[in-house]
């Protein structure tokens, strides 16, 4: 027996989306078993700014580093932490 779907509403901007979505279930409007994964290769991750301190003696390590790779030394502490992540979720 298929699931019968509201028709989804029109939104006037993202905030009005976003409320909505938060007090509706998804399923009622979607139906999930038949969603194929997309891939959206220009959309940028949401980023913040965060300060840390740092030994200068890493950051010149890092900035030696960096430079041997010939990219910026905040992409490799990205790099660096991106590859520490993986391998500890992996665990």
């Amino acid at each position: 027996m298929p699931i019968e779907l509201k028709d989804l509403p029109t939104f006037q901007n993202e905030d009005e989306e976003r409320a909505f979505w938060a007090n509706h279930d998804s399923t009622e409007y979607l139906d999930w078993d038949t969603a194929k994964p997309t891939l959206l290769p220009l959309l940028k991750p949401s980023t913040k700014t965060i300060s840390l301190r740092l030994p200068e003696l890493m950051l010149d390590e890092l900035r030696l580093i960096a430079n041997k790779r010939d990219i910026p030394y905040q992409s490799l502490i990205k790099l660096f932490l991106k590859e520490r992540i993986d391998q500890e979720l992996k665990q």
